[in-house]
């Protein structure tokens, strides 16, 4: 049975944690004796009341009562995935079954989960016909080809530390990838070359005007991660 509503957890050891129920909605800030909040983040920058959670059916609202501060919701499971919610924004929906909620303050961020009921997905089978109007394959990827390891090991910065700006340089990626036996023996000319043919062939990312060196490397690690086109699970075939 599938269960409906969301739970809020706060950070703290032991953590705050509100189940919710449709309808129902937790609030988050500084709080005080006379406005108290369910979800306390007690930082002088971060106002009384800053926030609310509405919990609906199979996903949440989330309410910026702050004035000024413009606060971030990252998805802690995705590639870097997040969105900003704008001072006074009310209701905003969440995409996202588990997120992570980032609310700025005097001296660093003061941060909560929130977990949402499991997403629901057709249940569509694919039944190729085989005639020449068929669909196809957007972006056509091997995930056991060596290119499909190159552009795994230029998202993984990004997809273990959704903020880091890293991506590896081609000697880096052949560092990374000695330890696996099915890229033993790769140079930076291979790398050089696959990392071309993702952005030709696979991907088909273009240069953008006045574009530095690198253009193809942040092109395909922005666009991979976009399109989920490497995953979490994915990250288990670097390790050989």
């Amino acid at each position: 049975m599938r269960v409906a509503g969301v739970i809020v957890q706060s950070c703290d050891d032991p953590p705050t944690v509100r189940e919710l129920t449709p309808g129902q909605a937790a609030t988050f800030g500084r709080g005080s004796q006379q406005h108290p909040v369910d979800i306390e983040l007690p930082d002088a920058a971060i106002s009384r009341v800053a926030g609310r959670i509405l919990a609906v059916e199979d996903h949440w609202l989330v309410s910026n009562l702050s004035a000024r501060s413009t606060y971030v919701i990252e998805n802690p499971e995705g590639g870097g995935e997040f969105i900003k919610v704008a001072p006074r924004r009310l209701e905003m929906p969440v995409p996202f079954e588990f997120s992570r909620v980032v609310v700025p303050g005097a001296d660093r961020s003061a941060a909560f989960y929130v977990f949402a009921p499991q997403h629901t997905y057709a249940d569509i089978a694919a039944t190729p016909d085989g005639s020449a109007d068929a669909t196809r394959t957007s972006f056509p990827l091997d995930e056991t080809a060596k290119y499909f390891l190159i552009l795994l090991a230029m998202c993984e910065p990004r997809m273990r530390h959704a903020s880091s700006p890293v991506i590896p340089t081609a000697p880096e990626i052949v560092d990374r990838l000695a330890r696996v036996p099915s890229t033993a023996g790769l140079t930076r000319a291979a790398v050089n070359f696959h990392i071309d043919y993702l952005a030709r062939e696979k991907l088909r990312v273009k240069s953008p005007d006045g574009a530095k060196a690198d253009w193809q490397r942040s092109a395909l690690v922005s666009l991979a991660l976009q399109f989920d086109l490497v995953r979490e699970e994915h990250l288990a075939l670097l390790e050989g």
